[in-house]
C-alpha cells in the first residue's frame, strides 16, 4: 500500500501481491458497549430534513447534477439527508479527460457551516470511499455486519466533509495516471478543487482541514505545503492537517527498527515460539535494530538519529518485519497487521478489501452494485476496487518524492494553526515507535524533535478516561491511541472524533 521507490517491500506486502487478502485482512466490526456521553448523536425518525443536517443550497444549476437523494442510498434504511457526488475534471481545459470522483456531505445539525474537512485514504491507490463507509462518514458498513448503521461519530457532526478518490487510477476516478511525485498529485487535487468550487461556490472562503491516513502521510503534507506555497490558487483558508498512522519517513524506521520490540511488547498476542523469538532477536542485533530505541530515542534528541546499515528500506537478511508477519500468519491465519488483536474467523467485508477480488459468494462489492452506482452518478460500466492492484496504477514510474518529515512537513507545521499526527498502538503495518523515531529526527520551529518526554496516560477521552498518550510542542500535537489499529476513525472512532475537535479549535486543549 506504500510507495515502491521509497518502500518497495512494504508496497509488495500491503498491496497484497505477496500475501493474499484472505490471509491478512481479518475484518471485525467494532461494537463498543458504551459511547462517550459527550459525543453528538445523529438525529433519526420522521423529522424534517433540517433536523438531519443544516440546510445548504447551491445556486449553480450544475450542482443539481450531483445531488444524491438521502432516502435512496441502497441498503441505507433511513434518510441521511442531502449529499452531492460525481466526477469533476482536474483542470479547466475543455479537453481534460482526467477526472476525480467525490462525495460531499454538508454538516449535520450540530456541525459548523464555516468549516470543510477534506478526507483521503492512502495506498497509494486506495479509495476514500472506504473511509466514508467504514470510518468517519454519516453511515457505515462495518466488517461482518449485514447492513449499514448510523455512525455516532460521523465527522459531519463537526462540519461538512469532502471525500475524494485520488490520485487518478483510484476507485471511480478516470483518465491516464501521469503523476511522477507528490507535487504532481497536489497540483491535480488543487485543480480539482478549483472546479469543485466553481460548482459549489458557496463553499469558497471556508476554513479547510486536510486529513487522511496511511499513505496519506505523503499526500496530505505535500498537498498542504502546495496550498501554502500557492496561496492564490485556492479560495479556501487552510488551517491545519490531521494524519493518522501515516507514512512519515523511511521504511527501515517505521517498520524494521521497532518490529522486534513490538512483538515482545505484545508477546501473548503473537504467541510465537521461543526458538523463533531467539532468531528474530539475533537478526535485530545483527542488523542494528536491537537497543536502538533506548540509545537514540531521547527527549530532547542528542543529535541526528542514524539509519542502521546502508539502506532506507533494510539491508539484505534484515527484513525482520516480514519474518514476523509470515510467522504470525502460521500461528493465527486471521492475523491482521492493521489491528493485531484480530483473530479467526476472518469477517466478511462488503468492500472486498483490499483488492476487490475476494467478495463473499453472491455478495457483490457495495460500490460495484448497479443501484449504488446510479445513486451516486457513476457509469454502471465503471469498475471499483478498494485499492488498486499496483502502485504503478497511480504512479506509473514510482513516486519520486522524499518522505515528508525530510521535506515539507516542518513547513506545514510552522504555517498551520495546528498540526496533528496520531498513531494506533495496535498497528503493525506501521509501528508507533517508528513514528516517534521519525519525529525525534525531524526539525521544526527551530528545534529537533520534542524537547520533553511524552507522558503516559495523557490522552483523556471524554466519557472513557485515559486512552493513550498525547504531547504538544511548537504547533505539532502527537497522539498514541491504545487498542486502536491502523485506521483510528474505524477502530477508535471516539478518539478520532475528539482529536478532530481539537484540530478544528472546538477544544482548547488536546
Amino acid at each position: 500500500m506504500f510507495i515502491r521507490s521509497l518502500l518497495p517491500i512494504l508496497s509488495v506486502v500491503l498491496v497484497g501481491q505477496a500475501i493474499s487478502p484472505a490471509e491478512v485482512h481479518a475484518r471485525q466490526a467494532q461494537l463498543p458497549a458504551q459511547f462517550p456521553a459527550s459525543v453528538p448523536r445523529p438525529l433519526s425518525g420522521d423529522g424534517a430534513r433540517e433536523s438531519i443536517q443544516k440546510t445548504l443550497t447551491f445556486k449553480n444549476p450544475r450542482a443539481s447534477e450531483f445531488w444524491v437523494n438521502g432516502t435512496s442510498i441502497p441498503d441505507v434504511n433511513w434518510d441521511i439527508g442531502d449529499s452531492w457526488a460525481g466526477l469533476l475534471p482536474i483542470s479547466s481545459d475543455p479537453n481534460e479527460t482526467r477526472k476525480l470522483f467525490f462525495w460531499f456531505f454538508p454538516p449535520g445539525p450540530q456541525g459548523s457551516p464555516d468549516d470543510l474537512i477534506f478526507w483521503t485514504n492512502g495506498g497509494p491507490g486506495c479509495s476514500s470511499l472506504e473511509g466514508l463507509l467504514q470510518e468517519n462518514g454519516p453511515f457505515q458498513w462495518a466488517w461482518g455486519t449485514a447492513l449499514p448503521t448510523q455512525n455516532q461519530y460521523s465527522w459531519t457532526n463537526l462540519s461538512s466533509v469532502l471525500y475524494l478518490e485520488q490520485p487518478i487510477g483510484t476507485g471511480f476516478s478516470q483518465g491516464e495516471a501521469t503523476a511522477k511525485n507528490e507535487d504532481d498529485i497536489a497540483e491535480q487535487i488543487v485543480g480539482f478543487m478549483q472546479q469543485f468550487l466553481k460548482v459549489f461556490s458557496e463553499l469558497e472562503g471556508k476554513k479547510l482541514y486536510i486529513s487522511g491516513e496511511s499513505y496519506a502521510g505523503m499526500y496530505v503534507p505535500y498537498l498542504a505545503n502546495y496550498i501554502y506555497e500557492h496561496p492564490d490558487e485556492l479560495d479556501l483558508n487552510l488551517q491545519g492537517i490531521f494524519i493518522d498512522d501515516p507514512v512519515l519517513g523511511w521504511n527501515v524506521t517505521q517498520q524494521q527498527i521497532p518490529a522486534v520490540d513490538f512483538v515482545h511488547k505484545y508477546d501473548p498476542v503473537f504467541s510465537l515460539n521461543r526458538t523463533f523469538m531467539a532468531q528474530i532477536d539475533d537478526v535485530a542485533t545483527r542488523c542494528g535494530y536491537a537497543g536502538y530505541v533506548d540509545t537514540y530515542l531521547t527527549y530532547p534528541p542528542r543529535g541526528p538519529l542514524p539509519l542502521p546499515g546502508n539502506s532506507t528500506i533494510f539491508d539484505e537478511g534484515c527484513n525482520v518485519w516480514q519474518m514476523i508477519l509470515d510467522a504470525a500468519l502460521i500461528v493465527n491465519p486471521g492475523f491482521n497487521y492493521y489491528r493485531i488483536f484480530d483473530n479467526w474467523p476472518i469477517l466478511w467485508d462488503v468492500l472486498g478489501y483490499p483488492t476487490g477480488d475476494t467478495p463473499m459468494p453472491q455478495s457483490p462489492i457495495y460500490f460495484n452494485r448497479t443501484d449504488v452506482k446510479k445513486a451516486i452518478h457513476v457509469s454502471v460500466d465503471a469498475n471499483w476496487n478498494a485499492c488498486t492492484s499496483s502502485s504503478t496504477d497511480v504512479f506509473p514510474t514510482g513516486d519520486a518524492s522524499l518522505p515528508p518529515a525530510l521535506t515539507v512537513l516542518p513547513n506545514v507545521i510552522e504555517k498551520s494553526q495546528r498540526t496533528v499526527i496520531a498513531h494506533g498502538l495496535a498497528d503493525y503495518a506501521l509501528i508507533a515507535e517508528g513514528a516517534r523515531i521519525v519525529l525525534q529526527n525531524m526539525t521544526w520551529g527551530g528545534l529537533q524533535g520534542f524537547q520533553t518526554p511524552i507522558e503516559p496516560d495523557s490522552f483523556i477521552v471524554d466519557g472513557i478516561g485515559a486512552l493513550g498518550t498525547m504531547h504538544t510542542e511548537r504547533g505539532l500535537t502527537y497522539y498514541e491511541v491504545a487498542l486502536s489499529g491502523h485506521m483510528i476513525p474505524q477502530f477508535s472512532p471516539w478518539s478520532a472524533y475528539q482529536i478532530m475537535e481539537y484540530l478544528m479549535g472546538f477544544r482548547d486543549t488536546p
